[in-house]
This record gives C-alpha cells, sequence and structure tokens, in this order.
C-alpha cells in the first residue's frame, strides 16, 4: 500500500512523522514475523511526504517539514491523508489558497479510485474537496461546530473515534492518527498485523493502551467513569440528567453521586452542568449560530436556563463571552489553535 501524507503550511508535525513511523514499524513487525513475512513484501506500507510543489513547508510551530515529493509526481497512491493542521484564533482553518489546491488534488485522486483520510481538522480539506457532502463523518468536538457551519450537508457522528463512508475516512481528536494508522493496517493487512503493530508500538504505553486497545469492550473497562460521563453527555445526550447519566454508565446513582465527587469534588449535576458549557464555549466562539440554538446543542431546552448556568460558571452573559473572545482576538491576545 503506498500512502501519501499531505503536508500544508500549518500542519502538524507529529501527525505527518507519526504515520510515517506506524507504517514503519507496521514493516518491521511483519519482517519479524514468519507467519507474515511470506504473506506480504518487505515494504507493504510505503509512505511519502507530499506537498503541492515538493518544496519544504513550515509546521504549526515554525519547523521545517521534510518533503518527498510534490503533488504532480506523487502518482497514484493508494491513500492519502490530510493530517491536523493549525486553525486561526476563531477557530476557522488558516491558508485557504493552499488548503483549496490540496482538495482539489485530493478530489482527483479520489476520483480515480484513492482511498482519502482526513485526521482531526484535516478534515477540512475532504469539506473543501465537496468529498463531505451526503456523508457521515468524525471529528472532535471542539471544532464540530466549526465543520458543520462550513459544510451543512455532510452528517457528523457522534461519539465515533474513526468513520468510512464510500471511501472517505475521518477521525477526531489530535492523536487520532494513531487509530487511524491501525485502521488503515487493519483494512490492508488484517486484524493479526494491526495487533502486531499496537504491540510493538503502543502497549507498553498505559494510557494510550486504554484508549486504542482493538477491542472496545476492554476500552470500556479501562476508561475512568469521569471520562466516560463525559464521553457521554458531549456525544451522546448533552440535555441528559442524572438519573440517565448512572443508567447509561450502569451504576446507581448512589455510586455516581460517590464517585463523581471523589473524582471532580462536583455533584453530578454540577459536573453536567460544566461539560455543557464547556461545549458551549467553542461553539460561541467559532460559529454565528445564535444563543438559542447553542443553548439547544447543549442540552438545554430554553435559553433562560442556559444564560443563568453559564453566568454562573463563566461569572458573564453567552454574548458577553462571544465579544469577549472576539476582542481578544483583535488585540492579539488569544494563541492560534492547533489539532
Amino acid at each position: 500500500m503506498r500512502i501519501a501524507i499531505l503536508a500544508l503550511e500549518g500542519s502538524v508535525l507529529s501527525a505527518i512523522a507519526g504515520l510515517t513511523d506506524m507504517f514503519w514499524i507496521t514493516n518491521k513487525a511483519i519482517a519479524a514475523s514468519p507467519a507474515h513475512a511470506s504473506r506480504f513484501p518487505p515494504k507493504a506500507f510505503e509512505t511519502l511526504i507530499v506537498s503541492a510543489d515538493g518544496a519544504p513547508v513550515w509546521d504549526a510551530e515554525g519547523r521545517l517539514i521534510h518533503i518527498d515529493s510534490s503533488f504532480k509526481t506523487a502518482g497514484l497512491p493508494d491513500v492519502v491523508i490530510a493530517p491536523g493542521m493549525l486553525l486561526g484564533h476563531d477557530l476557522q482553518p488558516l491558508n485557504m489558497g493552499s488548503i483549496r489546491i490540496a482538495a482539489d488534488w485530493m478530489k482527483k485522486l479520489y476520483d480515480n479510485g484513492t482511498l482519502v483520510a482526513g485526521a482531526g481538522t484535516g478534515g477540512v480539506i475532504l469539506g473543501e474537496a465537496g468529498l463531505l457532502k451526503g456523508r457521515s463523518y468524525s471529528t472532535t468536538w471542539w471544532v464540530s461546530h466549526m465543520l458543520q457551519e462550513r459544510y451543512p450537508d455532510a452528517v457528523s457522528t457522534r461519539g465515533k473515534n474513526i468513520e468510512e463512508d464510500r471511501g472517505v475516512i475521518t477521525t477526531g481528536g489530535c492523536f487520532s492518527w494513531i487509530s487511524l494508522a491501525l485502521y488503515l493496517v487493519e483494512r490492508e493487512a488484517g486484524a493479526d498485523v494491526a495487533n502486531l503493530t499496537y504491540e510493538m508500538s503502543l502497549k507498553d504505553n498505559v494510557l494510550l493502551s486504554q484508549a486504542l486497545t482493538p477491542n472496545p469492550a476492554t476500552i470500556d473497562r479501562g476508561m475512568s467513569l469521569l471520562v466516560r460521563a463525559e464521553e457521554f453527555i458531549r456525544f451522546h445526550d448533552p440535555s441528559t440528567n442524572m438519573v440517565q447519566l448512572a443508567s447509561a454508565l450502569s451504576v446507581t446513582e448512589r455510586t455516581l453521586q460517590r464517585r463523581i465527587k471523589m473524582l471532580s469534588k462536583e455533584t453530578p449535576k454540577e459536573f453536567i452542568t460544566r461539560v455543557r458549557i464547556e461545549m458551549a464555549c467553542p461553539m460561541l466562539i467559532s460559529t454565528n449560530v445564535s444563543i438559542r440554538q447553542v443553548a439547544h446543542d447543549c442540552g438545554y431546552s430554553e435559553d433562560t436556563a442556559f444564560r443563568k448556568a453559564f453566568n454562573q460558571i463563566m461569572e458573564m452573559s453567552p454574548a458577553q463571552y462571544r465579544q469577549w473572545m472576539r476582542d481578544k482576538t483583535t488585540r492579539g491576545e488569544i494563541p492560534p489553535t492547533k489539532n
């Protein structure tokens, strides 16, 4: 499998280098296993880092990214991946000229049978290529409203780390490129090879092994109740209450009360409210949707209740917060964001 990894000005270097390393480790794992070495060529997964003209580009932190090929000389890879990239103060994409050039290239490749993927904010390139239209996609929660606003014909899937829809793969989260790499290895070479890669690269890292182990049931067992509770609120039902949350987590209300208090120093109601308001903040920054719509998307049936809760936590109204953040952006006090 020949995999092209896209590099733009502002791309996240760790994702680009990490993807090449993961596929290199897979090749080493295959070569070290007699059962698999005979089934695959020495470089079963070949990677190349590409930019529009083949020249090096600066990453999100001002480091130079080495480039292997231009779009023109890359040929027709089996897979092309757009990793995460720098966002502006308003959580909107930067360098739209470069993004659209890359999007046109990815669309041509897709039309010729190449599998395309976007990790994290790399999904913007797929959106600009028109490849999210009518498709389900996965992304990270704090840019989901930006993508929904830019690509209203796409369907965001909540609570899924990775989504494939008709040859377009998307993932969510800053380090979701790890899951993407394992997904592609399993898709191309099978679960046994993916497990070998996992064993060699991730198993000894306790935190990553909890989040990325191939078996979803193991993921649930390894995650703390607090993480699962927040995931349920953010991705499944932001309007949930304590009774519903306890049921979703398969614990009693008393256990939920005790464990959330122990882990977060909050009551379940306070915990739920805080997560909702944390969800609201990037929506207020990155979109122009009404405060009533933000309230609804964060689980509030009445925007008056949302405004009251927001005031209690943020010590200002949603409208004041939106203006305050815009003023800080204008003054250059907010650093750019990457994913």
